[in-house]
């Protein structure tokens, strides 16, 4: 085990130095946060002038609202492309000296899953930090931004573990990115990231209930919106559990795809 985490380290940090090597993605990680909160906050902001649409949604600024919504969509663009690494490493020699280098196999997929979960970290207290700026009160105040970060993050290792194992089976970046295109946008909108459950009509809510973005936007926007309350700990348990499957099933597909 000890070896497997120290292996592990040395696949994050490599990934890490490459992120962190990227300008242009470092300025768009802070950029892109920034219109989603900028935009989304003054286009929708006159939504919470009318006293249903406030209680409905919580609150009276429509931007601390959104702040969870915005954590989960920011992740989830970045975090469901990590399966790149993994294409770009086949395509120039890489993966075959890390199969060839006396590591443990299962570090490979962990260590990419560890790296998309630190970077999703980043963007998340970006993102923190702007709405701070722009007037989001978080109602449980640092020790709840930290919960946010913690759930935010849970939930990045679960997309890079999806986005891992599609892509050790794909021998192109446009067929990944063709997948996950495909199933990013119906995940979004069948979820609670933008609109609360209680204004989607059944048949949508049915669907939200069993996507796994409710269940990290939920305790985020109770921590935010409404303070500390004990159904956090559903949504987190949940999260933790996906997390747990993912991190075996990756382990699992990972080491069929490259022993065949």
């Amino acid at each position: 085990m000890k070896r497997l985490i120290t292996d592990s380290y040395y696949i994050a940090w490599r990934e890490l130095k490459k992120y962190f090597r990227e300008k242009t993605r470092l300025i768009m990680t802070i950029v892109q946060p920034f219109i989603w909160l900028v935009l989304m906050g003054n286009m929708m902001s006159g939504l919470t002038s009318n006293p249903y649409a406030a209680q409905m949604l919580g609150t009276a600024n429509y931007l601390t609202f959104m702040t969870p919504g915005i954590i989960l969509m920011t992740v989830l663009f970045s975090s469901i492309f990590s399966g790149m690494s993994i294409i770009w490493d086949r395509r120039i020699g890489y993966l075959d000296k890390l199969l060839a280098a006396p590591i443990r196999r299962g570090a490979i997929p962990f260590g990419k899953m560890f790296s998309a979960m630190i970077q999703g970290g980043i963007q998340v207290v970006v993102i923190i930090i702007i709405a701070t700026f722009l007037g989001v009160k978080f109602k449980t105040g640092v020790a709840g931004i930290l919960v946010i970060l913690f759930i935010a993050m849970c939930f990045a290792l679960i997309l890079g573990g999806i986005s891992l194992t599609i892509a050790v089976k794909i021998k192109t970046p446009e067929t990944l990115m063709a997948i996950v295109n495909f199933f990013m946008m119906p995940l979004l909108f069948t979820s609670n990231a933008l609109f609360p459950l209680g204004v989607m009509p059944a048949w949508l809510k049915a669907i939200a209930k069993v996507n796994p973005i409710t269940y990290a936007v939920e305790p985020m926007r109770t921590l935010a919106v409404t303070g500390w309350s004990a159904s956090i700990f559903t949504g987190i348990s949940i999260i933790l559990i996906i997390d747990v499957l993912v991190l075996l099933w990756t382990q699992w597909v990972f080491k069929r795809a490259v022993s065949e």
